[in-house]
């Protein structure tokens, strides 16, 4: 055991000058040597002794517990999407851990710094079906940037300061360390000076040599229909003042991908606004139509692309991507660049300000224009109903002018909120992109505010994904991280929905959220819109301690968002949306820009 320094175990703090440390207080103070103030950790009985450490270390590093292993994982999720900086997530073996498992996954495709550390049955029992024993790095091997089975005590300060590092370089991800319940408790005087061992892994890019980038900026002067097309590289590089100041000095329009959308001024003479399935038409024709496409740091998603064979496939392709693997796979490139996108993006602009001024574009940004009138963003704006876009519409207008950052759960309300919100700072957008997880929003917006106290957080959702972590509430009571949720409520599976209206002739199967009077008969049609709302999520908000609003009428929508915004507390707004509104346009799985759906 560590030496105290007093008897009082919970104020008790370990001694590290060359005494003795269980693994556990090892582990945690590792953790703190490496940076990390907060941890998202629900305990269980093969990680107690790391819960029982973490007490001693209280004045250091914060524990907040979820209410579920799932709403952990996305809020350190939610803390380092906000951030950059890692976000550190615990679990006990088998169920805990598994819990973890689709966070680590949602990650991965999204590429996240984040550091699960699990409890495992002693290593003696591994291997023998132990009670509560699940093989974690055998689950996780194809989800985790990198992961580790602790076997001996004495490596666990290598392995954390390698698995921290490792998360946040290079393209981040998520890294898992497995620790055994013994390793836990050994003991050893440890060498928190212990050196790094990793020799596979090199985060050192060669420097693009000057022909390249010469050869680059030669075809930008030559093109007459360029893109700029970013992704969430150009978050995690830093590198969002470098593409405003290439996209003004060449005057090349910039679109983004989903994981992208903040990194532009969407409110900027150069935006073209979300690409993809569901971004703007005029963001995919003029992709469609460009003879340059510079990509940086994306990674060429099928929801962007559609049918690759087609996609841009008039241009010249610059890839600049960090991971290696992202090269031609998806789309060959023509220029393909290995490195970080705002180190590139740095030497793209100092050999610019000496190269020839790049030829003006005005046939092209007349054709964007032209474009951009006759195929707007459009919604109702003279239904008698609150529709989701007016709403979101709303909230943007009300948060405009203060530091607010928008995390979402995924479906409908999603793809509104690309649309509708208009982002101008990086890291003010928060959301389940790759893998599409719904129950994202909420947990993840209380991560963002634990990271961000001092900004507004709001949590757009829907209302069944906004049911899969809404035990999260109770967290955000508990610990009083005062989140928002704008629930925009239609009782259905609404993005579901919309294919089965769209591909299936409105046969609902299973879709509908509320109370079924008539299940025998119930599907056959275009559905139901009860006059009574059920869960009543007002009721179930106050229950959880929070503040709560329900809201149908339309002239009341305004002041009910200035309500929301205005409380100090944790606030749900409750909003009544018809569950008919589709996501448009939209341009179906599989299909290219000439297949998209308008209205």
């Amino acid at each position: 055991m560590s030496k105290l320094s007093n008897k009082n175990s919970s104020e008790a703090k370990p001694i590290l000058e060359k005494s003795k440390m269980s693994g556990a207080d090892i582990l945690i103070q590792s953790l703190v040597d490496n940076g990390v103030t907060t941890i998202f950790a629900y305990p269980g009985g093969f990680s107690i002794p790391l819960h029982q450490a973490m007490t001693r270390f209280r004045d250091k590093i914060r524990v907040v517990l979820p209410r579920h292993e799932q709403g952990g994982g996305f809020a350190a999720q939610g803390y380092a999407r906000a951030t950059g900086k890692v976000g550190v997530c615990m679990a006990t073996s088998g169920p805990g851990a598994t819990n973890l498992v689709t966070t680590i996954a949602d990650a991965k495709m999204d590429s996240i710094p984040m550091l699960a550390i699990t409890g495992q049955v002693s290593t003696e029992s591994i291997g023998s079906d132990a009670f509560q024993e699940t093989p974690m790095v055998e689950v996780c091997r194809s989800i985790t940037k990198h992961h580790y089975l602790v076997t001996d005590v004495n490596d666990l300060t290598r392995i954390v300061r390698e698995a921290v590092y490792i998360a946040t370089t290079g393209r981040p991800g998520p890294v898992l360390i497995d620790v055994p319940r013994n390793i836990q408790v050994a003991q050893c005087v440890p060498n928190f000076d212990a050196p790094m061992n990793l020799p596979g892994y090199n985060r050192v890019f060669e420097t693009p040599s000057d022909e390249l980038l010469d050869r680059v900026i030669e075809v930008m002067r030559k093109a007459k229909r360029p893109v700029i097309y970013a992704g969430g590289g150009v978050v995690s590089s830093g590198a969002a003042a470098e593409l405003l100041r290439l996209a003004e000095v060449t005057q090349i329009p910039v679109t983004t991908t989903m994981m992208g959308l903040s990194i532009f001024p969407r409110n900027h003479e150069l935006a073209l606004g979300m690409i993809g399935m569901h971004g703007t038409a005029y963001a995919n024709h003029a992709v469609h139509e460009s003879d340059l496409l510079l990509a940086l740091g994306v990674r060429f998603d099928d929801r962007v692309t559609g049918k690759p064979s087609e996609f841009a496939k008039q241009a010249m392709i610059v890839h600049v991507e960090i991971d290696p693997s992202e090269i031609n796979k998806v789309k060959e490139a023509d220029f393909p660049i290995i490195g970080d996108v705002k180190t590139v993006l740095q030497q793209i602009l100092s050999k610019l300000s000496v190269h020839k001024p790049i030829p003006e574009l005005n046939d092209w940004h007349h054709k964007i224009d032209v474009w951009k009138k006759e195929m707007p963003l459009l919604y109702d704006k003279n239904s008698p109903n609150i529709v989701p876009q007016h709403a979101i519409e709303e909230l943007w207008k009300a948060t405009q002018d203060r530091a607010t950052i928008i995390a979402t759960g995924v479906g409908q309300h999603q793809m509104w909120s690309t649309q509708y919100y208009r982002f101008t700072k990086p890291r003010t957008w928060i959301s389940s992109a790759g893998l599409g997880t719904m129950g994202f929003g909420l947990p993840a917006a209380m991560g963002a505010k634990l990271a961000c106290p001092e900004t507004l957080v709001i949590d757009i959702d829907g209302d069944g994904s906004f049911q899969m972590n809404i035990q999260e509430m109770a967290t955000c009571y508990c610990e009083k991280i005062p989140v928002k949720v704008m629930l925009l409520n239609n009782q259905h599976l609404g993005m579901v929905v919309q294919w089965e209206d769209r591909f299936h002739q409105s046969n609902r199967a299973q879709t509908y959220l509320g109370p079924i009077d008539n299940p025998e008969t119930f599907g056959k049609g275009t559905g139901i819109s009860p006059v009574v709302r059920y869960p009543d999520y007002v009721t179930i908000a106050k229950g959880y301690g929070w503040d709560a609003l329900h809201v149908s009428d339309k002239t009341q929508l305004a002041a009910g968002i200035r309500q929301m915004i205005d409380s100090p507390n944790p606030f749900l707004l409750d909003i009544v949306i018809p569950y008919q509104e589709h996501v448009l346009p939209m341009i179906p799985a599989g299909t290219t820009v000439q297949d998209m759906i308008h209205r």
